[in-house]
């Protein structure tokens, strides 16, 4: 069977870079979509539903930052955001506002690649329904159900939509009921790779989290538990 390509809008006021990015990917057979500025790139975000979006932190007009900011009001599009040496501070902002990966320029294509490539396979909803699922890994809570094999998180049987950095965090922690994980372990486990950033990332992530689930169900956001000076758990009430 034909694997469906996914469909990628790479974001850069450079010509030369997103031309680069666009012969890379395009060799992966992905489907490439590109803008220059942040208003044309945000109009093609929630205009067509990307599999990924790359986005260059400065961009002419409205930032990066703004970009996924008003993005994530409605959609949870993985991110990537490129950001040039020096510019830690705006990275951390990335993350608060919803950016799940970076990558600092210069960077090398391949390494673009191969992270579009793992970010992809973490958001993929889809690709597991057409492989035996006899045996679901699925964590089930009162008010709350994660699917892991279909990247699906139910509350009072209706879906949420979460980017892959929430699921990511909330998996994590459910795997665990009442365990407690201080923010470092949570940056160093959930976002799995070398940032050298502020805890601020990780609650600010929470935050969000708690927000979606509170959407549905106040008893599931509740289950986010902060235990003060440490970091959060999920904390399950035993019935009866």
């Amino acid at each position: 069977m034909e694997e469906k390509k996914a469909a990628i809008l790479v974001v850069d006021d450079e010509e030369r870079i997103r031309k680069l990015l666009k012969m890379y990917l395009e060799r992966e057979g992905y489907q490439i979509d590109e803008a220059g500025d942040g208003e044309l790139a945000l109009k093609s975000a929630l205009d067509k539903d990307y599999d990924l979006i790359i986005l260059d932190l400065m961009l002419p007009g409205m930032d990066g930052i703004e970009v996924c900011e008003k993005l994530r009001e409605s959609k949870a599009t993985p991110v990537i955001m490129l950001t040039a040496k020096g510019e830690e501070a705006n990275r951390v902002q990335g993350f608060e506002v919803g950016s799940d990966d970076y990558i600092v320029k210069p960077f090398s294509p391949r390494e673009v690649v191969l992270r579009v490539k793992a970010l992809l396979r973490r958001s993929s909803k889809t690709k597991f329904f057409e492989t035996d699922t006899t045996a679901k890994n699925i964590i089930v809570f009162p008010h709350l159900m994660i699917d892991h094999d279909a990247h699906r998180v139910k509350v009072d049987n209706q879906e949420v939509n979460l980017t892959p950095k929430e699921y990511e965090l909330l998996y994590y922690l459910s795997q665990n009921p009442d365990k407690v994980f201080s923010r470092e372990q949570l940056l160093k486990d959930v976002w799995n790779y070398e940032f050298f950033g502020d805890l601020r990332t990780v609650d600010t992530h929470v935050k969000r989290l708690r927000e979606k689930l509170n959407h549905i169900s106040e008893e599931a956001a509740n289950m986010i538990v902060t235990v003060w000076g440490v970091g959060y758990k999920i904390e399950v009430e035993t019935e009866g």
